[in-house]
């Protein structure tokens, strides 16, 4: 069984509007919508929305269907994901999710699906290959092309700053694996925050099997905190639907 968290409690301050940012339309219809559609296409049996700036908003908009689970406090991913813990479980697998990214497709997170269990992963993320990288977590590979770490832009080294390959912050997880490696999540960081990536060298460090599928259309990857990307968006939307 697969099930979805999507990550969606942010507030979006530089989308510079009161409304919670994943309510910011694309093509009149609510940028998280877009990451639901995407889950389900991929085979998500229950989806989970992680809510935190205008809950009771977000609610309304998206309303029955999928599960809630409020994250009170923004200190990260990793905490964001362990507000679902309870969701999450043991059985299955976990896909996450970003509520902010609507030209992610099913197809893509199908594919992403299949390469786990065929690789009989414990973690598959979804990477993508950027002419520049600046900002995002890099995907670090041993000279066999296997996984060694996802290393942020912040802390990586120039060699590593050089790698292309980026974390685009969606995964499908082995349910239990995740459960126990947020329980050994720290905030020993200059933000004080959980993040999610630590889990990826938790369950390495613990012998499971992490791996990274590239998505071929980079745009897909793409986040969106500003209007002018949620413009750039619109228009990428618009030259799939021609």
């Amino acid at each position: 069984m697969v099930k979805a968290v999507i990550l969606a409690a942010g507030k979006g301050t530089r989308m510079k509007s009161d409304l919670p940012k994943v309510l910011h339309t694309v093509l009149g219809k609510p940028m998280v919508a877009y990451s639901i559609d995407a889950a389900r296409i991929a085979g998500a049996e229950e989806v989970c929305l992680i809510v935190g700036h205008g809950a009771e908003l977000v609610k309304d908009t998206v309303g029955e269907g999928v599960v809630y689970v409020e994250q009170k406090e923004q200190l990260g991913t990793g905490h964001a994901v362990m507000c679902a813990k309870e969701f999450i479980g043991h059985e299955g697998q976990t896909l996450i999710l970003c509520g902010d990214t609507p030209l992610i497709t099913g197809k893509t997170l199908k594919k992403l699906v299949m390469r786990h269990f065929e690789q009989k992963n414990t973690v598959t993320m979804l990477s993508t290959i950027l002419e520049d990288p600046t900002g995002y977590g890099r995907i670090i590979r041993d000279e066999d092309g296997r996984f060694v770490k996802n290393v942020e832009h912040k802390d990586a080294t120039e060699e590593e700053k050089g790698c292309k390959e980026v974390n685009s912050g969606m995964y499908l997880f082995e349910s239990g694996a995740l459960y126990d490696s947020l329980g050994k999540l720290n905030n020993d960081n200059v933000q004080g925050e959980y993040y999610l990536p630590d889990t990826l060298e938790i369950i390495c460090s613990g012998g499971g099997r992490v791996d990274a599928v590239i998505a071929e259309d980079e745009t897909e990857i793409m986040g969106v905190n500003t209007k002018e990307q949620l413009a750039e968006v619109t228009e990428i939307i618009k030259s799939r639907r021609k």
